[in-house]
């Protein structure tokens, strides 16, 4: 199957069995989101779910984390992993956001990535789903899922993922895609365990095709 083809198949099978896909964070402003997925690395959204909340009660804009001193902050995401480091850059995201953006979060790349704690899958992140931006926040799950599936062939970066899976999906279509590669990956295409039997992409998935056939050549050599 010629890649286009996969892609375009693919991408139809998505938006058919998930229409309206959408992060699991809970948050209520650009501000509490990124807080939260700059909690969320390495982290789940369900554990980043249950300690946000009293944290945006305590923290509720720019303002009042960056007057905050990063062991207050550290006691509301004690629970989280690597809670010191994520303490000080939640410190310097807001104390950034207040000296430069007038405590508003940023709408566009370079000045996303100048915050402290933020990188290029954070910044798509807000991009997309809080400025309905064109873009694509690779982690560790888009990355497995495209390289199975076989979005991407041999790839060594996330930046790389990023720009092949920009480049193939239709922009239109690009923001809901980060959400479905994401959301498949986490509860059907698991990293040890991937749940091929139950997948709606099994017939389209490169990964599958290869299981299939050793299999298919295990059982001819009993």
């Amino acid at each position: 199957m010629r890649q286009a083809e996969r892609y375009r198949l693919i991408v139809e099978r998505f938006a058919r069995e998930m229409p309206e896909p959408k992060t699991e964070l809970s948050y209520s402003n650009p501000f509490e989101l990124l807080t939260a997925v700059i909690l969320s690395a390495q982290c789940t959204d369900k554990r980043i779910n249950a300690v946000t909340p009293a944290l945006f009660a305590a923290f509720p804009d720019a303002a009042t984390m960056a007057a905050a001193g990063v062991e207050h902050i550290l006691e509301y995401i004690k629970s989280v992993s690597y809670p010191n480091n994520k303490a000080k850059a939640l410190k310097g995201m807001a104390s950034k956001l207040v000296e430069d953006f007038g405590g508003e979060v940023p709408a566009d790349m370079d000045s996303l990535l100048s915050l402290p704690g933020v990188g290029r899958k954070t910044a798509n992140v807000i991009l997309s789903v809080v400025f309905d931006r064109p873009a694509m926040a690779v982690d560790t799950h888009v990355f497995r899922v495209a390289e199975r599936l076989g979005l991407t062939t041999g790839s060594r970066t996330p930046e790389a993922t990023e720009r092949k899976l920009t480049a193939m999906i239709p922009a239109e279509v690009l923001g809901r895609a980060h959400h479905w590669l994401i959301l498949h990956g986490r509860y059907v295409c698991k990293a040890r365990t991937p749940m091929c039997g139950g997948c709606f992409l099994a017939d389209l998935c490169r990964h599958h095709e290869k299981e299939h056939g050793k299999a298919q050549v295990r059982g001819q050599s009993l």
